[in-house]
């Protein structure tokens, strides 16, 4: 699997076959984002507040721009078309991480059985390292935008990013041994009579599993740029990325109210500097 340093080889590289491509008549901006994440998974129940707000992490990340509306080799608009002024495309590496554990009525404590208690002793980490590519839409003119014609510059972005997940899980129950049945909630892999079995056996894969491993996402945003000077940007972005894979977490309890893929909310604020 991909570590960080074979990320960011491939991150630079990317950018730097885009650049020599964007030589050819585009131009260059750099920035940093960075905010609070809000992480979707089989921790707790997915619809509920109390879990939603409870397994908040951060992210930060690293985002290169290829402008087409501006040419770097000669300090020039380009061709005024529309793709080249109302298109910019976003290379990004992040990195995310956050603290998850089970929120909601199922740990709440007027509950006493064992089940409850398994559930309260279970925490895990969610830990995503991410590459990919989105393309950014600006309804507003971008020309203009950087001819100060108007301080706020609105936009959505659609892309794809390849994942790196290292998931971590404990429990403080028991042995504390979190690949012992006894120790997890027992519903994840008793109360199974309303799921299909596996390649038509009865058997199910255990619902843990901490194993790094890679997968892909979707990742949509919508977002907003403040001038701030002639060559930098404000950028708030509030992100929506949706994992081909529901072992983000660590956890695939598959249970009815919360079977779905992982997922997240990421609220950044970031600074753009243009280095044409």
């Amino acid at each position: 699997m991909l570590n960080l340093k074979h990320l960011v080889s491939l991150f630079l590289l990317f950018v730097s076959i885009q650049t020599v491509k964007a030589q050819l008549g585009f131009s260059h901006e750099i920035g940093v984002v960075a905010g609070p994440v809000q992480f979707r998974s089989d921790f707790g129940g997915r619809d509920e507040n109390e879990t939603n707000f409870g397994n908040t992490g951060f992210g930060i990340g690293l985002i290169h721009y290829i402008n087409f509306a501006y040419r770097a080799d000669c300090n020039c608009y380009t061709t005024d078309t529309y793709f080249n002024d109302h298109f910019k495309l976003r290379n990004e590496l992040s990195y995310n991480r956050t603290k998850l554990n089970h929120f909601g009525k199922w740990v709440d404590a007027n509950r006493t059985s064992l089940d409850a208690d398994r559930l309260r002793a279970h925490s895990g980490i969610a830990s995503n390292l991410d590459i990919g590519t989105q393309l950014e839409y600006f309804p507003l003119s971008i020309r203009d935008f950087q001819g100060f014609a108007y301080k706020f510059a609105p936009y959505i972005s659609l892309g794809v990013h390849y994942t790196c997940s290292s998931p971590k899980a404990t429990t403080t129950f028991g042995d504390g041994n979190i690949y012992n049945e006894d120790n997890i909630y027992s519903p994840w892999y008793k109360d199974q009579s309303y799921l299909p079995p596996l390649d038509g056996g009865t058997t199910r894969e255990y619902p843990i599993d901490t194993s790094s491993f890679s997968a892909w996402s979707a990742v949509a945003s919508v977002g907003v740029r403040y001038k701030l000077t002639k060559l930098s940007d404000l950028l708030l972005d509030l992100r929506w990325q949706y994992y081909f894979s529901d072992w983000v977490d660590g956890l695939n309890h598959e249970l009815k109210f919360n079977k779905h893929n992982d997922w997240l909310v990421w609220f950044n604020v970031g600074y753009v500097y243009y280095l044409n």
